[in-house]
């Protein structure tokens, strides 16, 4: 097998033609990911506009920001609150519609809050009702844990409890008789914590479709109020109840962000706006991902599955098969090499590629004024690795269409329909659900390998192929890439050795 790879190798290396197309896809990913690109605003004019993303205790980036009304509370104690009535502005229905119209966004927020001050990313405990997922246990921004279904029109009660570092949340329909939703632990919790009732609502996303199927996101701020009453707040407090305005965009005003205005003994109206919860990427986000600097990879696949179809296909076009097949007569082994053979040159191609776009692209980015979502080193040496085995395994599957086609112009056609040509309709003509569907099952599924940001059930966001979120996990999509590569492999070699030649 080592004399046959190494002859397999001298073919490849020996044509001028494909070590330059080899060249050539690698440098189109490069070109595409060092291209100016995207543009942004952040640091291009001037202190102002910094883009600055809070880091949560647990690491993540995160977006802090709401209404709340609160006050000092040291040592133990419990909240308790009825949410009487949610309401709210969503934007227009869609483009050149005019006018804010009436409705509260699905994860628009209202409830109690145990906080480590009023600073953006600070540890927080919170138990809330929301505008179509029911009553919900949240803490440090990533954690969720879902309670009973409930309605923003029918009054819910509410109770947030501290006991040393634990807070625990609980609901209940009428007062009376509670259930709990859930029990966490705050580290570092301090002695004297910020208690209260906050209330905020985030960005609305929604896919507009536009012609040939293809889609468009549409969306913008949102606010809701929501009516308070009945509050309880027992243990060591301190003062007055307190509005702040936690977060928000700076160019909007402290009306803008929120208000609150106390309506009785125990009883509030607080309005807000934003989020508490990771920071995300796409449509409802901000910023690029290392993801989105690899877009020139279709480009250089294409090159690399036609030269990998080429690679057999040649052989037939110059009578050569009959060579090889009597220096060496085991069939399976030929088809075995020249996968392994070009597998490799494309792995080291697109190892090169990836490394040098993901390490100088996001500086490119960065220039530009775009704000880059960090990744960890593991996630970008996966996403560079992940890259160069994408474009192996791809080329792995253009040997096996060209052994089981032979032509060179029906093998090169067939591994670009079946390889690239599903990622480009996910990406720009077909609407997400047949874009989803189509990235689980054809080749390109294999994309999700380079898939950085991390999608959160409780954030909402459109999370499509297009802003950089794969319908498969990162291994998942890469399997389904390597089952097309094994189908096509085995069936040509089954038919190579039921053929003449």
């Amino acid at each position: 097998m080592r004399q046959l790879l190494r002859s397999e190798w001298t073919k490849f290396r020996t044509v001028p033609g494909w070590l330059f197309g080899m060249a050539v896809g690698g440098a189109l990913i490069v070109g595409f990911g060092l291209l100016p690109g995207l543009q942004g605003s952040c640091g291009t004019r001037g202190p102002e506009s910094q883009c600055e993303i809070a880091v949560g205790p647990e690491g993540q980036e995160v977006t802090d920001s709401f209404m709340f009304v609160h006050q000092p509370l040291t040592g133990d104690g419990s909240l308790t609150v009825r949410v009487a009535s949610m309401n709210g502005v969503l934007p227009p229905q869609g483009p050149g519609e005019d006018g804010m119209r009436q409705g509260v966004a699905p994860w628009a927020k209202a409830g109690l809050m145990i906080k480590d001050g009023v600073d953006e990313g600070s540890a927080y405990g919170a138990v809330m009702l929301t505008g179509e997922h029911g009553v919900r246990m949240q803490h440090n921004f990533v954690h969720d844990t879902a309670g009973k279904p409930a309605t923003k029109d029918s009054p819910r009660w509410l109770r947030l409890t501290r006991t040393h570092q634990k807070i625990t949340g609980e609901e209940s329909a009428d007062g009376i008789t509670w259930s709990t939703v859930g029990t966490v632990t705050l580290a570092g919790l301090p002695s004297t914590v910020q208690a209260g009732l906050f209330v905020t609502s985030p960005p609305y996303v929604e896919a507009v479709d536009e012609s040939f199927g293809s889609m468009a996101s549409f969306g913008g701020l949102t606010r809701s109020t929501a009516a308070f009453d009945q509050l309880s707040l027992t243990g060591q407090q301190a003062g007055p109840w307190t509005g702040t305005r936690i977060g928000g965009p700076s160019n909007m005003s402290d009306d803008e962000l929120g208000s609150f205005e106390q309506t009785g003994e125990g009883a509030f109206t607080v309005t807000g706006m934003g989020d508490i919860a990771p920071s995300v990427g796409g449509p409802a986000g901000i910023g690029a991902s290392i993801t989105e600097t690899l877009i020139g990879t279709f480009a250089g696949l294409i090159v690399v599955v036609v030269i990998a179809a080429m690679f057999v296909t040649a052989e037939y076009r110059r009578g050569m098969m009959r060579t090889t097949l009597a220096a060496s007569p085991r069939r399976g082994r030929v088809i075995a090499a020249k996968a392994t053979v070009i597998g490799i040159v494309s792995f080291v191609v697109g190892v090169i590629a990836a490394a040098i776009v993901v390490t100088f692209g996001q500086e490119v980015l960065r220039d530009n004024g775009v704000y880059m979502h960090p990744a960890s080193t593991a996630t970008e040496l996966r996403v560079i690795a992940g890259t160069g085995a994408l474009l192996a395994v791809a080329a792995a599957l253009s040997v096996g269409l060209g052994a089981l086609l032979r032509r060179g112009t029906t093998a090169v056609t067939a591994a670009i329909v079946t390889i690239v040509l599903p990622y480009l309709l996910a990406m720009s003509v077909l609407p997400p659900a047949a874009g989803d569907w189509l990235l689980r099952v054809a080749p390109a599924a294999a994309f999700a390998v380079q898939q950085s940001l991390v999608e959160y059930p409780q954030v909402a966001n459109l999370y499509i192929p297009a802003a950089g979120y794969f319908p498969l996990p990162p291994w998942a999509g890469f399997a389904v890439l390597a089952g097309w590569a094994t189908l096509a492999l085995a069936l040509a070699t089954y038919l190579f050795r039921r053929r003449d030649v």
